[in-house]
């Protein structure tokens, strides 16, 4: 027993050893089997990259490259060639075996493509009517340019450069010859060096008649012109020139520069845009190429800017542009385009000065004009008030919409001018009843105008109310100074006296106040009659006449009502000439009679 137990311990100690053997080797099998499907793995993923399927060979040679197995495969050649490049730079000598394959297919790929997109840009040579090149369609193949500028910069230099060059003569034929067809349709008759605020009437007879030319805008006056920067009419439709010739439509200056810069802002923005996408560039590149492309149209439209100016003397026309550009240059930046900035800047950089110069020229105009060599006088409305009043609403209008301290400063010292005009004009009249008529005709003409358009706290319409209520109240006392003169003397020495407490002194006045009360009481109804009958003449704007009627009438009560209180002061109370003085409130009837009804 002893000896079996001893050889069964014995086998056993040999079938553990044997197991740990076993465990060893199967240990180090795993290992083994570990590392071979490591290597297994890195070695699928360098045969995937380095194997050339067939399909890639016959999409690459055969397909058209419209067909969209063309693109997917030769993405799938780009990604090859990288993979190559990289195991060539790691020394993988299996590359030598592709290398060759893959040049050949990478060849053809960019003959193709070249030969595609160099026929697309040659395309758009073909004319068009709608002034749009549809360079957006080559977006869908933009990764073609990506796989030129990856594996053939040459070739891909070469379309870029035969793009730009292209697209910048056809953007320039389009233009030169879109400004040249669209300045047709514009009104033949213009304003002219002479057409300026102080120049004689007899100068320009269509300034406030109606006009010679159909739907021609008069020069001083805003009328429908305002309407071009209103949103829609802003990104309305470009003007098509041969049909508005058909039609013998004609428009002036501020429809065509609107037309033509939305054409520009469109074409530029869908230019800018698509370079940035199709040619993979951004912020300063993006800036050179598209001025690259755009730089020779944007000149020549400044130079013909630039040359239509030097004659152009239609300060509204002008102003509007200024607006124009203002509003386009926003809708730029909404649409993140910032490549027009400086071409915004150097248009407005024409504008203002222009405009300055026109304003110029005509306060010096008005400044120069002699009242005595206007022919004869004449309390109405003058006619350079009326141009001035014209002219600044509607500058006053269309800068409420986009406000500018620049416009406000010039038309602060056109203001200045017209008022010591108007003044000027007055002291040629020798009443001063006339020059006040005269005054309140003008300023109630041109805060007429101004209300139509600026804001009721717009620095002009206040500054006229202030003139025109000073002018009506002095222009009140003047007319009740004849009928009422002696009333109006009395009382205020009354007053006076009864101020300074010298009452007594009023007792002597017992034979004036009887005399004042029965003139009062025998002429009162004619002369308000006549002074009523005196206002409706003078003043042309009949709600004016109205105004300044009831002004005076309520003047006349407060006046009649001082002199009651006068005669109840114990000095005059006695004074038996009282029992004829007219009833207030009998007064007040009598006169509400008199009072126009408009």
């Amino acid at each position: 027993m002893e000896q079996m137990l001893g050889a069964f311990q014995s086998d056993l100690s040999s079938i553990s050893s044997e197991i740990r053997t076993l465990q060893e080797q199967s240990g180090a099998m795993n290992i083994r089997l570990r590392n071979r499907q490591a290597v297994r793995g890195k070695l699928g993923e360098l045969v995937d990259g380095l194997v050339v399927p067939s399909a890639l060979v016959t999409a690459i040679l055969e397909a058209p490259v419209t067909e969209p197995r063309f693109l997917e495969q030769l993405q799938e050649l780009d990604a090859k060639a990288a993979a190559v490049r990289e195991q060539e730079a790691r020394g993988t000598a299996a590359c030598a075996d592709v290398r060759g394959v893959l040049d050949r297919l990478r060849v053809k790929a960019v003959t193709k493509i070249r030969e595609f997109i160099l026929q697309k840009i040659y395309s758009f040579r073909k004319p068009m009517t709608n002034y749009q090149i549809p360079q957006t369609a080559l977006l869908k193949y933009r990764f073609f340019y990506q796989f030129l500028l990856g594996n053939e910069r040459a070739t891909a230099k070469e379309i870029r450069d035969e793009y730009v060059e292209t697209l910048s003569k056809i953007y320039l034929s389009y233009y030169r010859s879109y400004l040249g067809r669209l300045m047709k349709v514009q009104y033949e008759e213009v304003a002219e060096k002479d057409d300026l605020m102080g120049v004689e009437d007899t100068a320009k007879k269509g300034f406030f008649s109606k006009p010679s030319l159909r739907s021609r805008n008069t020069i001083f006056t805003l009328g429908t012109r305002g309407s071009v920067i209103t949103p829609t009419e802003l990104e309305a439709p470009i003007l098509v020139p041969h049909t508005a010739q058909r039609g013998e439509q004609r428009y002036p200056f501020e429809a065509l520069f609107r037309s033509q810069h939305y054409a520009l802002l469109d074409n530029s923005c869908r230019e800018y845009l698509f370079i940035c996408e199709f040619f993979i560039v951004s912020g300063p590149a993006a800036h050179d190429l598209f001025h690259a492309v755009m730089g020779r149209t944007l000149s020549m439209t400044l130079k013909h800017l630039e040359s239509y100016l030097a004659d152009c003397y239609d300060a509204i026309a002008v102003f509007l542009c200024i607006h124009i550009v203002l509003r386009f240059r926003n809708i730029a930046a909404k649409r993140d385009v910032p490549a027009l900035d400086r071409y915004w800047e150097q248009v407005l950089a024409l504008l203002w000065p222009r405009f300055e110069l026109i304003l110029e020229m005509n306060v010096q105009s008005v400044r120069s004009t002699d009242p005595q060599r206007l022919g004869g006088l004449d309390t109405r409305p003058h006619y350079i008030t009326r141009r001035y009043a014209e002219f600044s609403s509607a500058l006053v209008s269309i800068n409420q919409t986009f406000p500018n301290e620049r416009t406000m400063q010039l038309l602060g010292q056109l203001q200045v001018e017209v008022e010591n005009f108007v003044l000027r004009v007055a002291a040629e009249f020798s009443s001063r009843k006339e020059q006040l008529v005269f005054l309140i005709n003008n300023y109630d003409m041109m805060l007429g105008v101004l209300m139509e358009r600026a804001a009721d706290d717009s620095k002009e319409v206040e500054s006229f109310q202030q003139l025109l209520n000073a002018r009506t109240q002095e222009f009140i006392e003047e007319l009740l100074s004849p009928p009422f003169g002696g009333l109006v003397a009395f009382v205020k020495e009354a007053e006076a006296l009864i101020e300074r407490g010298q009452a007594e002194r009023l007792r002597g006045e017992e034979a004036r106040v009887t005399q004042l009360i029965r003139g009062f009481g025998s002429s009162w109804k004619s002369s308000v009659e006549s002074l009523s009958q005196d206002v409706m003449r003078s003043f042309t704007n009949f709600r004016n006449g109205t105004s300044i009627i009831q002004g005076a009438l309520t003047q006349l009560i407060q006046l009649y009502h001082r002199f009651h209180r006068i005669l109840s002061q114990p000095q005059l109370r006695a004074l038996p000439a009282r029992a004829e003085l007219i009833n207030i409130h009998h007064l007040m009837v009598e006169l509400k009679k008199h009072k126009p009804n408009f």
